[in-house]
């Protein structure tokens, strides 16, 4: 018999509806259970949050150095510049809109602290980390561009392998096991009394990021009209299949094919658009960048968390350098992020869990942005790298 496969969002909503209901009616020493797997897995999170940034963002940087020169660094600025915008523009909107919507001190409050939580582990297991996330950024970083700079080969050919190590941990561990995960936040929060009105107000984000995003791609493909001295909204008709195939794959890397036939009917021509569709959907992942902002803004508003510019000014050009490093998997980029967020934002194990919650119930859309904002991107290369690209 064929196997069924079931998506991570599919997977992540089943969590959260089993974890509400079971938290109506599962005793407390067996809840107690899920909220000790909680501990063990959040520990172990940790655990492995600065494995993940060295193993992903070192090679990221390495492997940009031996890209085509010019044509590298012009695609590379105007998708960081993409990105820093994206999530810039989510910064004020959300600045605007959330203390509207989303009332502070709500329930949530309360898990910004684990110890005021109903109910605790039966045990818990220390799994200090290897170094600090600034560290592990820190060394990314250093050795990333040491990368791409000397010829050796050594080095690098462990770089990829540990890369690849990080990957299939991603794959083959932390993602399956989010699911339970977060199955068991939600009934903590359930048993707490505190899962009906969260739920109503994550609802809420979903629909202004819903909302923020179209509003994104259509400032993209103005900025991509204006520099083509074309109709953008026609340029954006035309990359619709590419978003259409992203909401299904929720893969980047998955919908290349579909992104690049696309471009080149928007008239980028085909060298450029072979070099620009496949480097985008590694590095300019706006639709991701503006989910996490987001999310993380709406989060610490509920939580009562001040929300400061200069906090998330720092944490947005962190989160554009480190959304190269997502891996092409669902749930790949907030993964990445993590670090950050535990780091810059004060993000602890039950706040990060929510947070991957809320991020990948919007998945697909966040994909189908990047790669469709990649298609604008494309025509504003090609117009200007002019005929040397050709």
């Amino acid at each position: 018999m064929k196997k069924i496969k079931i998506s991570l969002l599919a997977q992540v909503v089943i969590a959260i509806a089993a974890g509400v209901l079971f938290g109506q009616f599962l005793p407390k020493e067996l809840a107690r259970v899920f909220v000790t797997f909680n501990s063990l897995f959040g520990n172990f999170l940790t655990f492995a949050i600065p494995l993940i940034i060295v193993g992903l963002v070192t090679p990221a940087i390495g492997e940009l150095g031996k890209g085509a020169g010019r044509l590298l660094l012009l695609t590379a600025v105007i998708a960081y510049g993409s990105t820093l915008f994206s999530g810039f523009f989510t910064y004020f909107s959300g600045e605007a809109v959330f203390p509207h919507i989303l009332p502070a001190h709500t329930e949530l409050s309360t898990l910004d602290n684990p110890e005021d939580l109903l109910l605790k582990p039966y045990f818990t297991v220390a799994m200090p980390p290897l170094m600090e996330v600034m560290t592990s950024l820190l060394l990314s970083f250093c050795v990333g561009l040491g990368l791409s700079v000397i010829k050796g080969t050594v080095l690098r050919t462990g770089i990829t392998d540990f890369r690849d190590i990080v990957v299939l941990l991603i794959e083959a561990v932390i993602i399956p096991l989010l699911p339970l995960h977060i199955f068991g936040i939600f009934l903590n929060m359930t048993v707490s009394g505190q899962v009906t009105e969260i739920i109503a107000l994550f609802l809420k984000v979903v629909l202004v990021i819903f909302v923020l995003h179209v509003l994104l791609l259509l400032i993209q493909f103005t900025v991509a009209g204006a520099v083509s001295k074309r109709n953008p909204l026609e340029l954006l008709r035309t990359m619709l299949p590419a978003y259409a195939t992203a909401l299904g794959t929720q893969s980047s890397a998955a919908t290349i094919p579909v992104t690049l036939a696309q471009s080149q009917k928007n008239e980028v021509r085909p060298g450029i658009a072979t070099f620009v569709i496949p480097l985008c959907a590694t590095i300019h992942l706006s639709g991701s960048t503006m989910k996490i902002t987001a999310c993380a803004m709406a989060i610490m508003m509920m939580s009562g968390m001040p929300v400061t510019f200069a906090e998330f000014g720092g944490f947005i050009m962190m989160l554009g350098i480190t959304m190269v490093a997502a891996p092409g998997v669902p749930g790949g980029a907030i993964m990445a992020a993590l670090g950050l967020l535990q780091s810059m934002l004060g993000f602890n194990e039950t706040l990060q869990a929510l947070m991957i919650a809320l991020y990948i119930a919007m998945d697909s859309f966040g994909t189908a942005c990047n790669v469709t904002g990649d298609g604008a991107i494309a025509v504003v290369v090609d117009r200007l790298a002019g005929k040397s690209g050709n």
